[in-house]
């Protein structure tokens, strides 16, 4: 808004001084002062400064612009370095994808209130976790410090035994994959997004991931498919959460992150991804933030976190069935789904509709009269 306010002003000071030459011009020249040719090259050369004057301006408004733009990536390039490597730390040799938390403490900043306490969690090779917990319990701190984003106060992370700390950052990383919750895309080719994973993945490798995390279908749908050139940070594509999965997939490490990854998704469509992740990623490890807790059922096991705590670690079943925090936000978010379908249920309490209506139908019924055979109400109801 500032820019096209400058560039207004300076258009209309412009042209308010060759309004002003042109007009001392041609009363020159009525008074006898000056000849018809003064005239015409007072008004060429008036003509000539304003647009040579106007492009000089605009030159000006984006250099600073430009000035903004590399103060900030001096500042991010610039930045100190907090999680430094030790000196001649080795690499991490390729991992099987064990993982271990030992009495994990963690705050942000020094003397900052704690964020972690005690956590203290083994991950054998190939177990799919599942990470739940209300917000700010410390899910997304969990993923982090096993990225090494943060060293940590005390305690110890190893994967495969080996600490954390003690190697590489680079080798670290090689061996997990991440999707955030906001994926990050070039303004490059879907295909080149994707193969960013892995570099000299084939293009057969890199439409088998597009078709495991279910974005082969919509990509085919843009202009010209995979071809399609996505804008700065993924602006003209929607799908960029999958885009992410598919390159995470693509990478094939040992360990593999989602951090609320399919968020963005509708609940059919995310069921669908966790599906073909734990196909895609059978026999390695994986570890799940969600807040949809349908789609870890088919988890090997959920860790609930509450101020920094694991509270609850099991199967999802055996976590239902103990009736703890677990069961709690199971039963919350199977009232959210009654609640919508109240009216399709015949007006039915959530109690009724679990024990009475649920039980007379086989399950609710959604806004076209079609039976929905919900998981969450029958195992909310057990």
């Amino acid at each position: 808004m500032y820019t096209e306010k400058a560039r207004l002003l300076h258009d209309v000071v412009l042209w308010a001084m060759a309004g002003g030459m042109l007009t001392w011009a041609v009363n020159s020249w009525i008074a006898g002062r000056i000849t018809p040719g003064d005239v015409v090259v007072v008004s060429a050369l008036t003509f000539r400064i304003l647009h040579g004057s106007r492009d000089m301006a605009l030159a000006l408004v984006d250099m600073v612009q430009q000035f903004g733009a590399i103060e900030d990536t001096l500042g991010v390039i610039g930045r100190r370095q907090d999680v430094r490597d030790r000196p001649g730390a080795p690499a991490l040799p390729h991992a099987s994808g064990g993982l271990r938390f030992e009495r994990v403490r963690f705050g942000y900043g020094r003397g900052g209130r704690a964020v972690l306490h005690d956590v203290d969690v083994d991950i054998p090779p190939g177990q799919t976790v599942g990470i739940v917990g209300p917000s700010g319990a410390g899910k997304s701190t969990f993923v982090a410090l096993l990225q090494r984003l943060h060293d940590i106060d005390a305690g110890a992370i190893l994967i495969d035994g080996t600490p954390i700390a003690d190697v590489s950052q680079e080798s670290l990383r090689a061996n997990l994959a991440v999707v955030p919750q906001e994926v990050t895309l070039f303004h490059r080719s879907v295909r080149d997004n994707i193969r960013f994973g892995r570099p000299d993945a084939s293009d057969a490798e890199v439409l088998a991931a597009a078709k495991a995390a279910q974005c082969d279908g919509f990509v085919r749908g843009l202009s010209i498919g995979y071809d399609t050139v996505v804008g700065e940070r993924g602006l003209k594509l929607s799908g960029g959460q999958r885009n992410g999965i598919a390159r995470a997939l693509l990478k094939k490490v040992p360990i593999l992150i989602l951090d609320e990854a399919t968020s963005a998704l509708d609940t059919q469509s995310e069921i669908a991804v966790h599906r073909e992740i734990l196909r895609a990623m059978a026999g390695r490890t994986v570890i799940a933030v969600a807040h949809r807790l349908s789609t870890l059922a088919s988890f090997d096991r959920v860790l609930v976190m509450i101020d920094g705590r694991i509270v609850e670690d099991g199967t999802p079943a055996d976590l239902r069935r103990r009736g703890g925090a677990f069961a709690q936000m199971w039963h919350l978010q199977a009232e959210g789904l009654w609640h919508d379908n109240d009216e399709a249920a015949g007006g039915l309490s959530a109690p009724e509709r679990v024990h009475g209506g649920a039980s007379r139908s086989g399950g609710s019924v959604n806004g076209r009269g079609t039976p929905i055979h919900s998981d969450i109400g029958r195992d909310a109801s057990a």
